[in-house]
């Protein structure tokens, strides 16, 4: 028996040097000396609910984005239907989200529906309308089904991009969560003090654009609409005195680039010692940014942003390589965080703040001393109830209660939890059930003891009949938290993930560590388990 037990006791020294090389880095002596060198980052963090922080509501327009995808496929039907030697007139999007255009000739009407049934077949043709002058107009509508699929993975794809920025951010254990029947997301981010910045960075669309200047155009006609495929917009400068200004400016409507192949962004300094964010694009984007300004040298290629011109620089010669930079009155925080989202990517739609709540840090303190008050008061009355009714063998529980909690935080350290209330609840609840584990055994060995069995044998028997009962009621529990943690949300989870690890601590420790215990005391005393 001496034998089995030094293997056991090495396993059990095993798992308690494992759980403080993970406990370790949580408390804040040992995170800010030179051992944190040696060990794991990971710690326990805090929720919302514990330390503070921010909870916002954020609500995805979803018509523009639907009228983005429409204008779109417009455009590529209309490139399509060039090349197969049809002739459409600027596709628009209505109000109504629909697409219009009209085919310039009749009797390509055929080929030109074929076309759009084989090759675009989340778009229905709702009306076409034969006009005196010999064209044709359509107007076509998104299908319900491609409506809904475009829908959630337009969601999908802003939950992404808002996570994307956030790790950038540097905010720990965020919770982000779509609401998919309201297109909302709803955004918790434990421990988050810059407010204004935060709400700058999950806001700002970063929908980048190139577009070519229209030199040659009156920017008042432009205004009033009366430049046939061009646009007016303002450019953003800031002399070097620092004083802004806005320059009217004359943009083509057809934009040549977006930014959805920028594959990095950085920041750095032009020339003039100015913020810039410098961008390299992937391949394709590189290949395209070759094609763009060498068939428009000379000319000037404004970058877009979220509707804004931040710059818009003369093409001198062709420009390989797939980099470019976005100069601007910018400051040095604003050329960062354009960065951050520039990387993350852009939103698929411009999504707008509904709800900001601030939850402050003295409430998650008072909840913290609440709930570890409640938490000694608690084990504080089954340790004196266990020592008194069970006596020695109250005492192992107790001790196996200690590290039941150690392995718990351990464990939670390991995997990066998030601790919340409902966790330490889930703390508290699974301290009582291994606490039950320890008396579901005591009986059985008092049971057998009353059966006339030596104290060794009892405490066989009582360790062996309580074992499988434990483990089937235990992981009944489990299955349990396990359906908690995949279909509950924020705190629930965190409940769930302080369940599951105080169910499996809880019968490590009831089952082979106070087994030890007991084995080495009945080594000693052979008649122990009497006084149980």
């Amino acid at each position: 028996m001496m034998q089995s037990l030094r293997w056991r006791v090495g396993l059990a020294l095993f798992v308690a040097v494992l759980g403080a090389i993970y406990l370790l880095p949580t408390l804040s002596g040992v995170r800010n000396s030179p051992l944190s060198a040696v060990l794991p980052d990971s710690t326990i963090n805090l929720g919302l609910d514990l330390q503070g922080g921010m909870h916002l509501t954020l609500g995805v327009d979803m018509d523009k984005a639907l009228e983005n995808n429409l204008s779109r496929r417009g455009r590529d039907l209309r490139d399509e239907a060039r090349e197969k030697g049809l002739v459409i007139l600027r596709p628009t999007v209505t109000k109504a989200n629909t697409l219009e255009f009209v085919l310039t000739k009749a009797e390509q009407q055929g080929e030109l529906e074929t076309l759009i049934k084989e090759n675009y077949t989340s778009l229905a043709i709702q009306q076409s309308v034969a006009l005196p002058d010999g064209r044709v107009r359509y107007v076509l509508g998104m299908t319900p089904a491609a409506r809904g699929y475009y829908e959630a993975m337009t969601l999908d794809q802003a939950v992404k991009t808002i996570r994307n920025r956030i790790d950038q951010f540097g905010v720990a254990e965020p919770d982000i969560r779509p609401q998919r029947d309201d297109h909302r997301i709803i955004i918790q981010l434990p421990g988050l003090k810059e407010r204004e910045r935060a709400i700058e960075i999950l806001g700002k669309t970063a929908h980048l654009e190139f577009k070519l200047v229209r030199d040659d155009a009156d920017p008042e006609k432009a205004r009033l609409g009366m430049v046939p495929g061009a646009e007016f917009a303002i450019l953003k400068d800031k002399l070097p005195n620092g004083v802004e200004r806005e320059i009217p400016i004359v943009l083509e409507k057809d934009v040549v680039m977006t930014g959805e192949y920028v594959e990095e962004a950085t920041t750095g300094f032009d020339n003039m010692n100015r913020p810039v964010v410098l961008m390299r694009f992937d391949p394709t984007g590189a290949r395209l940014f070759d094609k763009v300004t060498g068939e428009n040298v000379n000319r000037r290629l404004a970058i877009v942003l979220d509707g804004v011109v931040y710059s818009a620089p003369n093409i001198n010669e062709r420009i390989s390589g797939g980099r470019a930079s976005i100069s601007g009155s910018f400051s040095v925080e604003e050329a960062r965080d354009l960065a951050i989202v520039l990387r993350a990517g852009a939103l698929p739609a411009p999504v707008h703040i509904l709800e900001e709540r601030s939850v402050g840090p003295s409430l998650g303190q008072e909840s913290i001393d609440k709930g570890v008050t409640a938490a000694m008061l608690g084990g504080a009355a089954v340790c004196v109830f266990m020592a008194i009714y069970y006596g020695m063998a109250g005492m192992v529980a107790n001790m196996c209660l200690f590290f039941n909690i150690y392995l718990i935080l351990g464990g939670m350290a390991a995997f990066g939890a998030t601790l919340t209330l409902p966790g330490i609840a889930g703390i508290i609840l699974t301290l009582g059930m291994a606490v039950d584990a320890n008396v579901l055994i005591f009986e059985r060995i008092r049971e057998e003891l009353r059966r006339g069995l030596t104290p060794r044998a009892a405490l066989n028997e009582g360790f062996s009949r309580a074992t499988l009962t434990i483990v089937d009621a235990n992981l009944t529990t489990v299955i349990a938290a396990v359906i908690l943690y995949q279909f509950g949300t924020g705190p629930i989870r965190g409940f769930a993930v302080t369940l599951t690890l105080g169910i499996l601590a809880s019968m490590f420790t009831a089952v082979f560590v106070s087994r030890i215990m007991m084995d080495f005391w009945v080594s000693k005393r052979p008649d122990a388990c009497k006084s149980i």
